[in-house]
This record gives structure tokens, C-alpha cells and sequence, in this order.
């Protein structure tokens, strides 16, 4: 049981505050979740993935509280979902104002000021705001739209082959799952896949070049290569520096669309609106979703101009660009360019200064790495800290939620840290004191 005492909210959400987190008051799950969880897999379908049995009545800012009354400190932002905080005032506004007005219509086949409101900012925002115009395509998912993206890279080069990366995850649908290549179980009994789909070490190109090129196809005969500026559900590996760059030339070389899956990257959370900005990089696409709309289902496709020529018909959707959805996303995208995405750079920085300062103290911990708040470490064995340890991993994650931490494993062995962006420095000391005290225990 830990129960820290108060750590504020930012100024603009202290009324809307639910209690000091971490506070757990018994053994989890409690009662109540317990009895609900049963009810879940009964049900439910078995596919869901559940890392332990956290069952949500409400949460504020950085703040989940349980069915029976726990409390517990997000660092993880449902899938680094929720960038202004959980139920953010603000965007709770905008979601209630827009849905006593217009809850839907159909973006595909009218028009509402919200969505077009809303494509002109993700313009000015795009990696090539002042240099080319914009075009925006609106989906409900990052699986969806990555999708779209497959479907757009074939239409605007008349070519067919896909490149991604080992290490890549794009989603689960049929299509994203073909450029999917970071577990086998996502793929296993599901084949076959979208077909002419190639897979390259992440991080360097001579994969490319001196194999694919050479030995399977002709590079005319690419349309895109996909690639996570930063590599997410892989593992938080951020590639050297000189890796997206290099990428860039190649693809302009061989007329090939650079497509950067910013699904989890995008929208501040490494302190830039787009993780290949850190690099200098613009590509020809931007797929975005997860923290685009504060944990309202929104994707988007954001692609200059030239490259979104399909013809009207060649692509719908009957939900994306829900007005609700659109409405959530202005005001996540106010919120995140007033402070939070400087707040992000800020709080990042100690995160990784005390993790770097943990690691000397717990020889289970390695390889720390991140930009803004999207950060992860491995957890590991060995005299030289060279062995990967999973299971570990797990039980720390594990513990953590005990103790009323919230974290989310990535890649064979790393834990992800990605709260909020609101989230405030006596917040971020109070859960990485949390997770030393589980280290302490666990990692001898």
C-alpha cells in the first residue's frame, strides 16, 4: 500500500481532481473488479490482451481510480493515447459543446466546419508547413490508417511493392498486419497476407540496398516505405541519426514515398509535433491517431498535395472525421502547442536523468532511451547486463500495479514510460520513486 500524499494537477484541472495517486488499499484486484473481470471473460473476446486487472471507473489528468476506490498513477496514457491528461476540461468541453450539436453526418459525403477546421491544422503543423500544401484524409484508427496509406502509395506510384521494417508494428488489420513485424503471434493463423510486402533491418539501409535491390526486385517497382520515426511497439528503439536522412535520399532517388507511421510518436510526445522532426526529416506522408484526439477514436492521414491524387470514390469512410472526434482533436492540439509539448521536453529530461541515476543502482536495468515522454529501458541479467529478462520485465510491471503504478511493456524486454503531457515533476518523483522501491525488491 503507498499512499504519497497530494501531487498536484496542472492549474487549469485542480478542480476536476480526484485524489492524491498512488493509493491502494488492499490486495488487487479488489472485490468489485474482481467480480468484473469474471463478467470480462465470459464474453469478451479472447484475443484482448490484458497486462493485469485494472478495471477504470474515472480518471483525471495523470489519475486512474478503480472500481473500488484505488487510485493509481498513469505512466502510460492508454498507449501514450491520452496527451492532455484524462478527461482534460477543456477537451470535455469541446467534446459536450459539438455533441449537442452535431454527432454525426458523414464527413465523406458532406461537409462541417469541425473537419475542415481541423485538416487546416494538421497543414500547419505538417513536417512541410511552409513549403507544400497539405491534403487530409480522416480514419478511426491507426490501423485504418495505415491502411489508407497502403492504398494511396499503390494508387499515386502505379507500383505495388510495400517496404517495412523488423521490429515495425502498424496495426492488426489485414493490411497493416502485413507490414507488421514485431511478433509473430500478431500474424500466426492469419495468412495469407497482402502480398509484394518486404521487411528490412531497422535502422540501417544496406538491408535495402545490398539485399532487397539486389536480390529480390528492382527498386521500380516500390511505392513506399514505411517507417516509425521511432519504433514503438518494437521496443522504443530510436534509430541512429543519420538512418532517416539517409532513408530520405534513397526514396527520393528511387521516386519512392517516404511514409512515417507517427501513430504513437506524433502529436508533441517527443517534444516536436512529429518525431522525424528531431532528425530534419519531412516525408511525402504522416499517418497519426492515438494522441490526436485525447483518447477520442481519430486517425489521419496527412500527405502533401501532390501526393493525394485519388479520384472521389477511391476512398471513404463513414465515421472518420466524426465531428465529436474532430472537436476533441482541436482542442488536444491547443492544449498540447499552449504547453504541454514543451512540458513534455521538461519532464522527459528528468525521467531520463533519474533513470540513468536508477540503473546504477539496479544492474537489472539497461539501455535507456527516448525523446520527450516517450521513453523506454531494459530490463536485463547478466555480469555485463547483455542478457534480455522478460520475465522479469513482467513482474516488475506487475508489482508496479500493486503498488499503484501504472506501465506498459514494449519489445522483448523493455518497459515504456509515456504519461500524460501534462503530467507535473512531483507526479513524475513520486512514480519513479515507486518504481525504484519495485526494482529495489525485485531486481537483486
Amino acid at each position: 500500500m503507498f499512499s504519497p500524499g497530494s501531487n498536484p494537477l496542472p492549474a487549469e484541472q485542480e478542480n476536476d481532481w480526484i485524489g492524491p495517486a498512488p493509493q491502494v488499499m488492499d490486495a488487487l484486484p479488489g472485490p468489485k473488479a474482481e467480480q468484473l473481470v469474471r463478467r470480462d471473460v465470459a464474453i469478451t473476446s479472447p484475443s484482448n490482451t490484458r497486462e493485469y486487472a485494472l478495471v477504470v471507473k474515472r480518471a483525471r489528468g495523470s489519475v486512474v481510480e478503480d472500481i473500488d476506490g484505488n487510485r493509481f498513477l498513469d505512466f502510460a496514457a492508454g498507449i501514450a493515447v491520452c496527451a492532455t491528461g484524462h478527461c482534460h476540461p477543456k477537451v470535455v468541453e469541446a467534446i459536450q459543446k459539438q455533441a449537442a450539436d452535431l454527432i454525426h453526418i458523414c464527413g465523406s459525403d458532406f461537409y462541417y466546419p469541425v473537419m475542415v477546421e481541423l485538416a487546416e491544422k494538421l497543414g500547419a503543423i505538417a513536417p512541410w508547413a511552409g513549403q507544400d500544401k497539405t491534403r487530409v484524409y480522416f480514419t478511426n484508427s491507426g490501423s485504418e490508417t495505415i491502411e489508407a496509406a497502403i492504398k494511396l502509395a499503390r494508387h499515386k506510384t502505379g507500383r505495388k511493392r510495400i517496404i517495412a521494417f523488423h521490429g515495425a508494428f502498424h496495426g492488426r488489420t489485414m493490411g497493416s498486419l502485413a507490414l507488421t513485424a514485431s511478433k509473430f503471434k500478431q500474424k500466426l493463423g492469419f495468412g495469407p497476407l497482402i502480398p509484394m510486402v518486404s521487411h528490412a533491418e531497422y535502422g540501417t539501409l544496406d538491408d535495402i540496398a545490398g539485399n532487397l535491390f539486389t536480390r529480390h526486385f528492382p527498386s521500380e517497382e516500390v511505392a513506399a516505405i514505411f517507417v516509425e520515426p521511432i519504433q514503438g511497439e518494437g521496443g522504443y528503439n530510436i534509430p541512429p541519426k543519420e538512418f532517416l536522412p539517409a532513408l530520405r535520399q534513397l526514396c527520393d532517388k528511387h521516386g519512392i514515398l517516404m511514409v512515417a507511421d507517427e501513430i504513437q510518436s506524433g502529436i508533441g510526445r517527443t517534444g516536436k509535433w512529429w518525431a522525424c522532426q528531431h532528425d530534419d526529416v519531412i516525408p511525402d506522408v504522416v499517418c497519426s491517431a492515438k494522441g490526436l484526439a485525447s483518447g477520442m477514436p481519430l486517425g489521419a492521414l496527412i500527405t502533401k498535395e501532390s501526393v493525394m491524387n485519388w479520384p472521389p470514390g477511391a476512398q471513404g469512410s463513414t465515421f472518420g472525421g466524426n465531428p465529436v472526434c474532430c472537436a476533441a482533436a482541436l482542442a488536444t492540439i491547443g492544449l498540447v502547442e499552449g504547453s504541454y509539448m514543451e512540458n513534455a521536453v521538461k519532464m522527459g529530461e528528468i525521467v531520463q536523468s533519474r533513470l540513468r541515476e536508477m540503473a546504477e543502482r539496479h544492474r537489472c536495468m539497461a539501455r535507456s532511451r527516448g525523446r520527450g515522454l516517450m521513453i523506454g529501458f531494459d530490463i536485463v541479467r547478466g555480469k555485463n547486463r547483455e542478457q534480455n529478462n522478460p520475465d522479469l520485465r513482467n513482474r516488475i510491471i506487475q508489482e508496479a500495479f500493486n503498488r499503484g503504478l501504472l506501465l506498459l511493456p514494449c519489445g522483448e524486454t523493455t518497459i515504456r514510460i509515456t504519461p500524460p503531457l501534462c503530467i507535473n515533476e512531483a507526479q513524475i518523483d513520486v512514480g519513479l520513486k515507486v518504481l525504484d522501491e519495485v526494482l529495489a525488491t525485485l531486481g537483486k
